[in-house]
């Protein structure tokens, strides 16, 4: 809705930018078309969907993956269709308000839903038998297991994630994002990418232990703090961070600050939200979960 605000602002701004703001605002509204992009998107979907009909065919009706999860896949893949082929991604190149919601809706609403989404399992059943074996052999090889191992634990993902994240949003790193593609994209694979080992570590487990989910509360509140003192900063900002939006926020007839303020708040605000809502479901599981003493359970009753 900020987005769409301020859009609705540039029908004040003053006439000398008239045309420029025409093309602008008609560029705003255009769909992103890459071909590696929905391609990746094409190959992602048709695997996942292979694979889970041939693993319900051999084990039985949403067994191996639920309905929830399948769902949860189907509503993270939509959410990056929104994110990298809907105008929200032409609108990232005028406006730091939508590129921070771009880049929320990749971090926190598509990579823990596609994590929920069980991809890895479909994606082998994918394969024919005899190549599913020989890809559980290739995954199990030494080194392979162990980087497997290290970039997936819960300390690792949530470093490398945080990186990431600080990383690109310094002025320099991000400038050079918007004005290359390469650099663009490895952007938006650094987000999407850690996003997804950090939500495997925290969610991955399914919190099959109080141990396991109390970790992983910790590192859901450690990066809301951080992700949250990120978007303070920007929305706290006298003066905007990146040069490049001055000049594509004044074709537009918007205050760059006013911008950069609306971006970091959806950093600040719903983003951290997402990360609390997500604790708290955990420790909703939790409590609905009945614990099992095993002293208690191998104490003999009284005899008579």
């Amino acid at each position: 809705m900020g987005v769409v605000a301020l859009l609705v602002l540039t029908l004040a701004a003053p006439a000398a930018w008239a045309h420029a703001r025409e093309g602008a605002a008609t560029d705003l509204w255009r769909w992103s078309f890459e071909p590696w992009v929905l391609a990746l998107l094409m190959v992602s979907a048709a695997l996942y969907a292979i694979g889970a009909a041939r693993l319900w065919r051999h084990a039985g009706l949403f067994r191996g993956i639920g309905a929830r999860q399948a769902a949860a896949f189907a509503g993270g893949w939509l959410v990056l269709v929104v994110a990298l082929v809907s105008p929200i991604d032409a609108a990232g190149a005028y406006l730091f308000s939508a590129h921070m919601v771009q880049h929320e809706l990749l971090m926190v609403v598509a990579a823990p839903l596609m994590v929920l989404g069980r991809p890895l399992a479909a994606w082998a059943w994918a394969f024919p038998k005899a190549q599913r074996h020989a890809i559980g052999r290739w995954v199990r090889v030494g080194w392979w297991a162990a980087f497997w191992a290290l970039i997936t634990d819960a300390l690792a993902a949530w470093i490398l994630h945080a990186l990431a994240l600080w990383l690109w949003h310094v002025p320099r790193f991000f400038e050079a994002a918007l004005r290359n593609e390469g650099w663009h994209a490895l952007q938006h694979a650094s987000f999407l990418g850690t996003a997804l080992l950090f939500w495997w570590a925290v969610l991955g487990h399914d919190a099959r232990s109080r141990r396991t989910s109390g970790l992983a509360m910790v590192f859901l509140f450690t990066t809301m703090m951080h992700t949250s003192a990120l978007g303070a900063l920007l929305t706290l900002a006298p003066t905007p961070w990146y040069e490049s939006y001055v000049a594509t926020t004044a074709m537009l007839g918007i205050d760059a600050v006013q911008d950069q303020q609306l971006g970091g708040l959806v950093m600040w605000i719903p983003g951290g939200f997402a990360y609390v809502a997500a604790g708290l479901a955990m420790v909703a599981r939790l409590l609905a979960r009945p614990a099992l003493n095993p002293a208690i359970a191998t104490v003999p009753g009284p005899t008579r």
